[in-house]
């Protein structure tokens, strides 16, 4: 069986340490998978640091919804151009690390 991107990324989040290379996006969504809101919101919370591009953006976004910051979140959804999401948060944090990984491939 093959496994996904996906499934790997969240297979090395019980590891000790972040796979290597990972954009600071994907970074950030590692973190925070293991409990370091603080370390993933520091990933992409400097816009004028390289890398903090759209995607950083949405991240940022969903860990300001995660906070519960609606308001915060709700305009870093749209510096990053995507709809404020709605839907549950574990839902949401699979659907951009699936997105990003895709970028990444």
């Amino acid at each position: 069986m093959i496994t996904s991107a996906l499934e790997s990324f969240e297979k090395a989040i019980a590891g000790g340490a972040p796979p290597e290379n990972l954009c600071a996006p994907l970074r950030a969504l590692w973190l925070d998978a293991r409990g370091d809101w603080s370390a993933a919101h520091k990933c992409v919370d400097e816009l004028d640091r390289p890398g903090v591009d759209a995607d950083a953006m949405w991240v940022h976004a969903y860990l300001h919804r995660k906070e519960g910051d609606a308001e915060n979140a709700d305009q870093w959804y749209r510096r990053a151009g995507r709809p404020v999401a709605a839907g549950g948060l574990a839902a949401e944090w699979r659907a951009i690390a699936a997105a990003l990984l895709a970028k990444q491939a």
